[in-house]
């Protein structure tokens, strides 16, 4: 039987064929080399931690396979500045439009609103994604393990690099984890939600946070709603938290975004 993941990389096989017919990888790199350069994503967390505070990546989303329905027709850019308000590390922004309702349109709309790092969060599959990415401004990508070989992250994440851009690798288990430390990024991303069976459990990073050796800094993703939260997986050593959904619903995003952030 099918999973999410499973249909969502189906459909982002076309996009990656559309994509290869609209523009070459050598005009893609082009645009991509003229960019300002990147605003220092990992760097950005780094300084919130050596103040003491909690590093947010702050996530704008629409809807979710998950969630379904988060907040259809959202201002993007209102919202990335309620959460650069808040104090707010980076931003998380979805670009995938099917499962997730997001746009580069809309990655594009925040970058001019904001100043902080931007991840183009997507599903990448192709090393032509990650110089488009760059392209429209990223400054870091994702890299998650359940959707690509050991091959392909290491191909997707040397492209990155060499656009200088950050790379989270994202990773659900003990055995993906293996696999992320093999790669150079020092940004390793625990989701608490397994993408197979759409459930969610905070014991995922409690689990994984010991394993990961001095250097990697681990960003614990998904199922972090509220200060609480934050306070437990504090307890593992856990610093760097990635949070959507919770926020998107909230009137109070920038009052709220200060909150987790400061919650020890």
């Amino acid at each position: 039987m099918s999973t999410a993941l499973d249909r969502i990389l189906a459909y982002k096989a076309d996009e990656v064929r559309t994509l290869k017919r609209a523009r070459s990888a050598s005009s893609l790199l082009a645009d991509a080399k003229a960019q300002a350069a990147p605003r220092g994503f990992a760097a950005s967390l780094s300084a919130v931690v050596a103040a003491d505070h909690n590093a947010l990546i702050c996530e704008i989303k629409r809807k979710s396979p998950s969630a379904g329905e988060i907040l259809p027709g959202a201002d993007a850019a209102a919202i990335a500045r309620d959460y650069e308000l808040g104090g707010a590390a980076c931003l998380s922004v979805l670009t995938d439009g099917p499962s997730f309702g997001g746009t580069l349109d809309d990655f594009a709309a925040i970058r001019a609103a904001v100043t902080l790092p931007m991840l183009r969060k997507d599903f990448m599959i192709d090393p032509l994604q990650i110089m488009e990415s760059r392209a429209h401004g990223a400054d870091c990508i994702l890299v998650i393990l359940s959707a690509v070989d050991d091959a392909c992250a290491a191909e997707l994440t040397q492209t990155a690099l060499d656009l200088n851009m950050d790379v989270l690798v994202e990773t659900h288990d003990e055995a993906e984890l293996e696999r992320a430390l093999r790669l150079p990024s020092p940004l390793v991303g625990v989701n608490n939600r397994d993408l197979k069976r759409m459930v969610t459990d905070l014991g995922t990073s409690e689990r994984l946070a010991p394993r990961l050796p001095a250097g990697r800094h681990l960003i614990s993703e998904s199922g972090i709603s509220d200060p609480d939260h934050i306070r437990r997986l504090r307890t593992f050593g856990i610093r760097r938290f990635l949070i959507g959904e919770s926020l998107m619903k909230r009137n109070d995003r920038a009052a709220f975004t200060r909150t987790l952030r400061e919650a020890s």
